[in-house]
């Protein structure tokens, strides 16, 4: 399976995104914030990062745009509680495979996961 990096910086949802995705299979690492997935991006490989948009410290538009420099083969998921925020992130096409709206069930962030794996 897939070595996934979730970068979020609300404790509870990386964590229930991190088991739903290890049910799966799926081996997770987590990161609170963008400067925090980018170091780690930096120290191993992964699969995908899959990433909150709106974090303090560094966003998930600024880690795409590091992140898809420095490793142009890693697929992109975002997430996204916020309309606008969902429109900055019409700018990454082809840095993203796609955006997933919060609040998500369990079975919409794992078809998303598939999804974004198998592009």
């Amino acid at each position: 399976m897939a070595k996934i990096l979730i970068t979020e910086d609300e404790d509870a949802l990386r964590s229930f995104v991190a088991r739903a995705l290890q049910l799966d299979g799926h081996e997770t690492v987590e990161a609170g914030d963008g400067a925090d997935g980018l170091a780690r991006l930096k120290d191993e490989p992964f699969d995908l990062l899959l990433s909150d948009i709106r974090m303090p410290v560094m966003d998930g538009i600024e880690l795409t745009h590091q992140a898809s420099a420095a490793f142009p083969q890693l697929r992109i998921l975002l997430m996204t509680g916020f309309a606008e925020q969902r429109e900055r992130a019409d700018d990454l096409s082809g840095k993203v495979v796609d955006v997933i709206c919060k609040p998500f069930t369990l079975p919409d962030i794992r078809k998303a996961v598939a999804h974004a794996l198998a592009a």
